[in-house]
């Protein structure tokens, strides 16, 4: 039997109201956080963004640090 070499799996893109409810947070804060350059879109589908989860979730921890700190 012959085995083909494993693909890396892509990562999911998801809407912004999506990754908003994943990441506890409002759809406008996924929006702020486009503004601010905090989270970039890894995709469109139509007129929607999409986002990659890890990405979500790093402007999330980035989003913490900065109001830990001020």
């Amino acid at each position: 039997m012959l085995s083909s070499p494993s693909l890396p799996a892509l990562p999911a893109l998801i809407p912004g109201p999506l990754a908003a409810e994943e990441a506890g947070v409002a759809p406008a804060t996924i929006r702020k956080w486009v503004q601010l350059g905090h989270l970039r879109a890894a995709g469109k589908a139509g007129r929607a963004q999409l986002f990659r989860l890890e990405d979500v979730f790093a402007a999330e921890r980035l989003a913490r640090r900065r109001t830990r700190t001020a």
